[in-house]
């Protein structure tokens, strides 16, 4: 079943196209802090799908006119941003055949972390805008922790040790991977400031989480308190975890 997330992306990216000066196009993007000034609003989402969806927005965009002139730009933003959140919750509802409507509607200060973050493209100039998706969603099924596992070592692991318990405080690096590509030598030379170099994952697919060379975790990018971070979807067996990092001990 498609997440509410997922409908409300699609509903915006119409609705935005259609309802804002100079058809803006909405992209998804990596998040990034926003300054100050930064407003948003959010959805309380009820019925068999049900939770918190907010979304925060880009200060800089007020002063964009994109909602209409001589219109208060954060009332205008608020009324299409309702519209969107109803219009979500209908198409879920059409659809999946899950209850769903939103409760409440109301503005909010002082978000922080996101679920997923877009650029909104008017012309020239671009605007972040961060949403956070509380809306409870469908237990993961089999299938994801299955492939998950085929991703990492097929061995199986040995026993742990009785003195196993002593490593369990050894710090291990981490590190997030969004994507790969290959690239000869002399593209590697020839890449200056600004240039771009397209990866092999779309930007809604789930992130990897490396220790050393194995993947343990996925997961989604987050921003929490101005930091990237990572809200974890899939994960390993603890065995399998084990096993990816013996070569680390």
């Amino acid at each position: 079943m498609k997440s509410y997330l997922e409908f409300w992306t699609e509903v915006a990216a119409l609705l935005f196209s259609q309802a804002l000066a100079g058809e803006p196009e909405l992209v998804e993007s990596l998040p990034k802090p926003l300054g100050a000034g930064a407003f948003g609003f959010a959805a309380t989402i009820a019925g068999e799908v049900k939770g918190r969806f907010s979304v925060v927005m880009d200060p800089a965009i007020l002063d964009a006119v994109l909602v209409g002139e001589g219109v208060d730009q954060k009332a205008g933003w608020g009324e299409l941003l309702r519209e969107v959140s109803n219009a979500a919750a209908g198409e879920l509802q059409a659809k999946a055949g899950k209850e769903c409507r939103v409760e409440k509607f109301e503005e909010i200060t002082g978000e922080s972390k996101a679920s997923r973050a877009f650029q909104l493209k008017a012309g020239e100039r671009s605007f972040v805008i961060l949403v956070r998706d509380e809306v409870r969603a469908p237990k993961p099924t089999a299938q994801l922790a299955a492939r998950l596992d085929d991703a990492l070592p097929p061995e199986q692991p040995a026993g742990l040790s009785p003195g196993f318990n002593l490593l369990l405080d050894v710090e291990l690096e981490v590190s997030l991977r969004f994507g790969s590509k290959e690239l000869a030598l002399g593209e590697i030379l020839d890449l200056g400031p600004g240039d771009v170099v397209p990866l092999d994952r779309n930007v809604a697919d789930p992130v990897d989480l490396i220790v050393g060379d194995k993947i343990v975790a996925r997961g989604e990018v987050v921003l929490v308190s101005g930091n990237f971070g990572l809200r974890v979807t899939e994960v390993a067996s603890p065995r399998k975890r084990l096993e990816s990092i013996r070569c680390l001990f």
